[in-house]
């Protein structure tokens, strides 16, 4: 095997990320997010899988294919996958070239068992000046649960998550979405582009550390800590306005709408849109101070206004008055949505290996230039031997890696 240090850009690559290759050595959703994020902004991404692949291939509903679910399709487009068995010291040695020839080194695996595999941020680090290594972590790595596994439930219920539904309707709950995963993922595309930005400046690369813990509770926190702010506390913590029961969808005479009239203009034009004029100077609601301090009376009168009328009626209404209003969406009905229709959000897609399928845009639109062509999410390995190739490994050791389960292929 040769070690290569000169990347050899993907041609698809073109956007804000174009020319800048990314080692992605993540599974499931934390990772996976986070790269897809960098993928569609036109990075060149290596989706390293064991030889059975991304365990999202298989836990995420049925396909029209083994190890080819919906919810892999979507965390995983614009992307190539190589499948190695890194137990093998060839496969170990082809990461490590990789490593050499990339710009960010992407991993959601515990370090211990990074370090176990020789491909530890520190030591791809001291090889590779430049590359940027990224560890996604369940908790930071200075603290007593450093090495704990976790999953978005876990750190759900430990950020503090699941108490604010304690607090609003008397029992923890999850959001039935993987949310702690969603959003320490883009906290980390995020962090990876100031310090891609910070390379240009230094030409060197560094360490990141993303912990879900740390930053859901930081969500939280900012978020919840309210009059808790201050030591001591002047007040209790929590937002009341979030934590109401009753901030929720409103239901009208044939389903339902969603409402937030905050500034007093808006929860003026409210009051008169209802024809309750008299309630602009009505001192629990005239100040933004007294509508918060009065949450639950605001609430009701909301929930009783908003019963008299259908969806339709009451969203014209809230149009014409500038009140901030719109239609409450299934998950189904988004594939409807005027909105998301005529802007093309939702299209199909023939895959190669999937048929048609359901594809969602980039949802933020860089005026100097997206990525302008597409990569299908990938069957297992699908670009294991490109991938060797660009690493370095001639033809001899490529087919030598093949004979022994280091590498596999489609």
């Amino acid at each position: 095997m040769q070690d290569t240090t000169t990347p050899k850009p993907h041609p698809l690559n073109k956007g804000p990320l174009a020319g800048i290759r990314v080692l992605d050595m993540t599974s499931v959703v934390v990772g996976p997010i986070c790269t897809r994020t960098l993928a569609d902004q036109g990075a060149d991404v290596i989706k390293v899988e064991a030889p059975s692949g991304d365990l999202l291939r298989h836990m995420a509903g049925i396909g029209r294919n083994p190890a080819m679910s919906g919810k892999f399709i979507n965390f995983n487009r614009n992307k190539r996958s190589l499948a190695l068995d890194l137990r093998k010291a060839s496969a170990q040695a082809a990461v490590r070239a990789l490593a050499m020839a990339a710009d960010v080194f992407v991993s959601n695996i515990r370090p211990s068992s990074l370090a176990r595999l020789g491909l530890d941020a520190p030591g791809l680090c001291a090889a590779n000046p430049r590359l940027i290594a990224c560890s996604i972590l369940g908790f930071g790595s200075s603290g007593p649960y450093a090495e704990a596994p976790a999953y978005d439930n876990v750190i759900q219920a430990a950020g503090g998550v699941s108490a604010t539904f304690e607090r609003s309707i008397g029992e923890p709950r999850y959001v039935p979405m993987v949310m702690a995963d969603h959003i320490t993922g883009l906290i980390a595309a995020q962090s990876i582009g100031f310090a891609l930005f910070r390379r240009t400046q230094t030409g060197l690369g560094e360490m990141i550390e993303v912990p879900m813990l740390e930053n859901m509770a930081s969500f939280v926190l900012t978020e919840h800590l309210g009059s808790a702010t201050f030591d001591p506390p002047i007040g209790p913590s929590g937002d009341a306005r979030l934590l109401s029961p009753d901030g929720k969808p409103l239901k009208t005479l044939d389903g339902y709408i969603s409402l937030s009239a905050n500034t007093d203009a808006q929860a003026f034009a409210f009051f008169r849109a209802i024809g309750r004029p008299e309630l602009c100077e009505d001192p629990r609601f005239s100040t933004a101070f007294a509508r918060t301090q009065n949450t639950p009376e605001y609430f009701a009168l909301r929930i009783e206004a908003i019963a008299k009328k259908t969806s339709a009626e009451w969203l014209a209404i809230f149009r014409e008055a500038d009140v901030p209003a719109g239609p409450y969406n299934t998950i189904d009905g988004l594939l409807d949505d005027p909105h998301l229709k005529s802007t093309g959000f939702v299209y199909n897609e023939e895959h190669p290996s999937e048929g048609m399928i359901r594809r969602t845009r980039v949802a933020n639109i860089f005026s100097g230039g997206m990525r302008d062509a597409t990569l299908p999410a990938p069957r297992i390995g699908e670009h294991t031997r490109d991938i060797l190739a660009e690493a370095g490994c001639d033809a001899a050791t490529i087919a030598a890696m093949f004979a022994e389960g280091a590498a596999v292929e489609p």
